[in-house]
């Protein structure tokens, strides 16, 4: 693989009374395995997971494409210092990568189709097609067929957000596939059963004081949903 491991520094938090450095799990999580070829961040809305996560890609300098930034009522001015307070380990130093979010994914399509105009042959690698003319869904699975082929490490957060069931299980595949040929790494922010369910998957829980590594059938998504299907 390619990531090896994060540590989390307490004594460099600028401000431990805001956020994210508030959140106790990040006070009090010193390191995190990364070593899988698939990790799993699963848990409640607010629990930090997307913030890790982001901060974990700008700390190995993958740019994650943003659309216009808009004016706020409030500004917190230590929200994206999370990276300054982390540190990595690389397995053989850093490599290429991409990170997906389903709210940023509309304004990468735009821009690819804006590229298209002067370099169709750019829509080859999504099929031939615009990614503007296919529904989200299918959009966002030829984004993935496309760049999952590519070595490296890719962060995704909460991909399941525009995939029905069905979907969502050929991003399974596509993600065990890739994990199996030993060339691509993933770090998922996710509340799907079926992508935690990906066999490669070291599925880390926020839903406490520290962040901790759990078994599939221990998480909270997977409980919930089997005691909704099975009436218990």
């Amino acid at each position: 693989m390619h990531l090896k491991e994060v540590v989390i520094q307490q004594h460099t938090f600028p401000n431990r009374e805001a956020y994210p450095f508030s959140l106790p799990l990040f006070q009090k999580t010193d390191r995190l395995d990364l070593s899988s070829a698939v990790t799993v961040f699963a848990g409640e809305n607010g629990t930090g997971k997307t913030t890790l996560l982001k901060a974990l890609c700008q700390k190995c300098k993958i740019h994650i494409w943003e659309g216009r930034h808009r004016r706020r009522y409030e500004v917190n001015p230590f929200e994206n210092r999370l990276p300054e307070s982390l540190q990595i380990e690389w397995v053989n130093g850093p490599v290429p990568g991409s990170f997906f979010s389903p709210e940023l994914f509309r304004n990468y399509s735009q821009l690819v189709d804006e590229w298209a105009v002067t370099n169709p042959g750019i829509l080859n690698h999504y099929g031939g097609n615009s990614l503007m003319t296919k529904s989200h869904g299918q959009s966002t699975m030829a984004y993935f067929r496309s760049m999952y082929q590519v070595r490296g490490l890719h962060f995704l957060d909460e991909p399941e957000a525009a995939l029905s069931p069905r979907t969502q299980l050929e991003l399974l595949h596509l993600l065990t596939e890739m994990a199996q040929a030993g060339h691509a790494q993933f770090i998922i922010s996710t509340h799907s059963p079926i992508l935690m369910s990906c066999e490669q998957a070291a599925i880390f829980s926020f839903d406490g004081e520290v962040i901790r590594q759990v078994p599939y059938r221990e998480t909270m998504h997977y409980q919930i949903y089997h005691r909704f299907f099975t009436g218990d």
